[in-house]
């Protein structure tokens, strides 16, 4: 079974930084592939970043790239998302994801099998 809970979201002003992180208290964690995603107001939610179960793959969406970096620890079985140079578009929930037992990245909500409550995070200008 998959538990994941995210936290870290918060207010913080333009160009700041902030760190999400994502516990899963799972037995199965270093064999999924996990991703994060956002959804703002009134918007579709998205696909931010993705981490194979070993960490040696990463992809990113394009508008993230360069500010957002995705990591993970299998020994703590957590996930984390380093996010700088922060603009008011990024203001969303951010939701972590779970690919049960498989190790590939995924960049579709579909391929994710678990899902956190998500942390919402606020870019202020």
């Amino acid at each position: 079974q998959v538990h994941l809970v995210e936290s870290g979201g918060g207010l913080v002003q333009v160009g700041g930084s902030l760190r999400l992180s994502c516990a899963d208290s799972g037995r199965t964690f270093s064999s999924n592939a996990m991703g994060w995603f956002r959804q703002a107001p009134e918007k579709e939610r998205e696909f931010v970043t993705a981490i194979s179960s070993s960490g040696l793959t990463t992809t990113d969406a394009e508008f993230v790239k360069g500010r957002f970096t995705i990591s993970r620890d299998n020994a703590k079985s957590m996930v984390y998302l380093q996010m700088n140079n922060l603009k008011p578009e990024d203001t969303a929930v951010y939701y972590c994801a779970a690919r049960s037992g498989r190790g590939n990245v995924g960049v579709d909500a579909s391929e994710y099998d678990y899902w956190g409550q998500g942390t919402r995070v606020t870019v202020s200008s």
